[in-house]
């Protein structure tokens, strides 16, 4: 059976505290706008830690595997892990709830087909090293893992993303309510999606 709302799905985005210092919201906009997303809703907040401690919200595995990757880029540089890969991977989440709180953050809700999907695409690998030239994150920082690591600090790659649209729905209420999101079309959508354009409208 096919999904009746595929034009309206969402994906939340966070533009970080870097993106904001950086004076990157416009460009990051335009990117999601260009692509044929439109915005329902957006703030700029100073996050709490509560807030941000709940949406990165992992479990064991995750730090585990995450702090793996961290001792094999240690290696690769010729350092020894000095913690177990646990704790390495603990460690990235505490950084980002420091860095994420420390300053102002734009957070928006993109909708439209595919959003967290699109929006991942545009936004580019996690790593900025290597991330794809032509994404936000290839085009606009160079910062690693490895070093972020070696200062012990959150990684700068200027946006959160949500990953898929389940985790989509989750991220959004901890950051909107529903009366933050707005309903309405755009002429961009009328023109993506009407089937005759015989300029009756039906999005």
């Amino acid at each position: 059976m096919l999904k009746t709302n595929v034009k309206k799905e969402r994906s939340l985005v966070l533009i970080k505290p870097d993106g904001v210092q950086r004076s990157l919201v416009g460009e990051i906009i335009k990117r999601f706008e260009q692509r044929g997303l439109k915005i329902i809703g957006m703030k700029m907040i100073v996050p709490t830690e509560e807030q941000c401690t709940l949406h990165y919200n992992k479990d064991d595995a995750w730090f585990e595997r995450k702090g793996k990757g961290v001792i094999e880029d240690l290696q690769r540089e010729g350092l020894s892990a000095e913690k177990p890969a646990i704790e390495y991977g603990k460690d990235i989440i505490r950084t980002i709830v420091k860095y994420m709180t420390g300053g102002p953050v734009v957070a928006l809700v993109a909708e439209g087909h595919a959003a967290p999907q699109v929006v991942t695409q545009l936004v580019g690998g996690t790593e900025p090293l290597s991330a794809d030239i032509g994404t936000i994150r290839g085009d606009f920082t160079i910062d690693s893992y490895f070093m972020s690591a070696i200062d012990n600090r959150a990684v700068r790659n200027l946006i959160h993303c949500s990953e898929n649209f389940s985790e989509a729905e989750r991220e959004i209420a901890l950051w909107f309510s529903p009366d933050e999101l707005m309903d309405y079309t755009t002429v961009h959508e009328r023109v993506l999606y009407d089937t005759s354009l015989d300029g009756n409208w039906s999005c």
